[in-house]
C-alpha cells in the first residue's frame, strides 16, 4: 500500500474507534469499559498491550533498550455532560462534516489520532522507541491515571500529550496549586460591639489577592495568577463568625516551583494556608530540545498553555498538541471536525517522521 492508502485506512479506523468511545460512558474513575474497548482495538491490530486498572499501553514492535524513547499519551475519561446538551451525548452523530458526542473533542479525537500514528510506525525500524498510553482520570488529575504507570515504563526523552490545540504546539504549561485558607476571629453577638469578625479579616486578604502581582514573570507563560474561588463563613445571622475559610486557585508558571509560589503568598496573607498538593507542576521544554526544531521545520505554531493536562504529572520533557479546539472542551453538543481528525493523524505522523529523520544524525536525539 502507498502512504495515502495507509492514511485513509488509519483515518477510517480512528473514526470508528472514536465513535465507539463516544458511545461508551467513561466518566473519571469509571473508564473500565473504554479501557476494554481500546484493549480490544489493539488486539484486533495484533499489537500486544499491557493494562493497569483503566490505563492501557503498548510498545513498538522493535523495542530497543539502548535507544531513547518517546511517549504518546492521551486520556479516555470524560467529564459528565452538562444540562445544555440538545443531542444525546453518548450517540456519535456525524453531521455536516462534524462528529458530535461527549469526549469527541476532549480528548477522544487526540487519542485515536495518536493511536493511528503509533500503528503507522509500530513495525518500522526507528531511531527511538515508541510507547502509546491511553490513560484514565485526566479530568480529575487522579492518582490512578498516568502517574500510576510511569514507574512501570522506561524513562522518556519526550512525551507528546494529546489535547485539543488546533495542532498548535504547547511547549510550556502552567501548573496548578490549590490552597485552603483559614482566618480566625472571635465570635460575638451581631447586635452589640462584640467579637472579631473573621469575614472582615478575610476580606483584607481577598483585597490583597485581587490586586496581587507575583514578582517573577515567565517569558513564555507570562504571569503566575492567583484567584479566590470559594468563601465560607458563619451559620447564624445574629452571630459574628469566628472562622472564615476561602480557597485559592493558583496557576503557576515555570518561573516558580509550586513551593516557591506558596511561600510568596504565605508571606503577606493573614490566613493560615494549607496546600492540597504540590503534584501538578508547571512545565517547559528545554530550549535545545529536538522537538522545537521539528516544530520549526514543520511551521507549527508554538505557545504557552494556561490550561492543565497530564503534562503536569509527566516528569520528562513534554509538549501538548492535538486536533480539535480547547474552547469546545466541556461544552454542550461537543464535536470535532472530520477534517480535524484527518489532520491529526497526518500531523502526528509528520512530527514523528521528521523526528526520525533528525535521529539519523549522531547524538541528535540524546535528550
Amino acid at each position: 500500500m502507498n502512504y495515502q492508502t495507509d492514511l485513509q485506512r488509519l483515518f477510517d479506523d480512528a473514526l470508528d474507534l472514536l465513535k465507539g468511545l463516544i458511545a461508551t460512558p467513561s466518566f473519571s474513575r469509571e473508564e473500565d469499559e473504554t479501557a476494554d474497548l481500546i484493549d480490544a482495538f489493539f488486539s484486533k491490530s495484533n499489537i500486544p498491550v499491557q493494562r493497569k486498572r483503566n490505563n492501557v499501553w503498548a510498545w513498538n514492535k522493535h523495542f530497543d533498550p539502548s535507544l531513547p524513547s518517546i511517549l504518546l499519551n492521551s486520556h479516555h475519561d470524560t467529564v459528565k455532560p452538562n444540562a445544555g446538551y440538545t443531542l444525546d451525548p453518548f450517540s456519535p452523530i456525524e453531521k455536516d462534516g462534524k462528529l458530535y458526542g461527549l469526549g469527541s473533542n476532549d480528548a477522544g479525537g487526540c487519542l485515536v489520532c495518536l493511536i493511528a500514528a503509533f500503528r503507522y510506525f509500530f513495525d518500522k525500524k526507528l531511531p527511538f522507541n515508541l510507547c502509546i498510553a491511553a490513560t484514565a482520570e485526566e479530568e480529575i488529575s487522579g492518582k490512578n491515571g498516568i502517574e500510576s504507570i510511569l514507574d512501570e515504563l522506561t524513562p522518556f526523552s519526550l512525551a507528546i500529550v494529546g489535547e485539543p490545540t488546533q495542532m498548535h504546539m504547547a511547549v510550556a504549561e502552567k501548573g496548578l496549586l490549590v490552597i485552603d485558607a483559614t482566618v480566625k476571629g472571635k465570635a460575638g453577638h451581631a447586635a452589640r460591639e462584640e467579637g472579631i469578625n473573621a469575614l472582615y479579616l478575610a476580606l483584607e486578604d481577598l483585597n490583597k489577592i485581587k490586586d496581587y502581582q507575583f514578582q517573577r514573570v515567565s517569558p513564555f507563560l507570562g504571569k503566575t495568577k492567583v484567584s479566590a474561588t470559594i468563601i465560607q463563613a458563619g451559620s447564624q445571622h445574629n452571630v459574628v463568625p469566628d472562622t472564615c475559610t476561602y480557597t485559592l486557585d493558583v496557576r503557576v508558571t515555570d518561573s516558580y516551583t509550586l513551593e516557591e509560589a506558596f511561600e510568596e503568598l504565605k508571606g503577606f496573607l493573614k490566613a493560615d494556608l494549607s496546600p492540597r498538593s504540590f503534584r501538578l507542576k508547571s512545565s517547559q521544554v528545554p530550549k535545545d530540545h529536538p522537538i522545537l526544531k521539528v516544530a520549526s521545520e514543520l511551521g507549527i505554531v508554538c505557545f504557552g498553555s494556561p490550561t492543565l493536562s497530564d503534562q503536569a504529572l509527566i516528569p520528562y520533557p513534554s509538549v501538548k498538541i492535538g486536533p480539535g479546539d480547547s474552547a469546545r472542551s466541556h461544552t454542550a453538543d461537543e464535536y470535532i471536525g472530520l477534517t480535524e481528525i484527518r489532520q491529526g493523524v497526518e500531523g502526528y505522523i509528520r512530527i514523528l517522521e521528521t523526528y526520525r529523520e533528525m535521529g539519523k544524525s549522531p547524538d541528535t536525539l540524546s535528550h
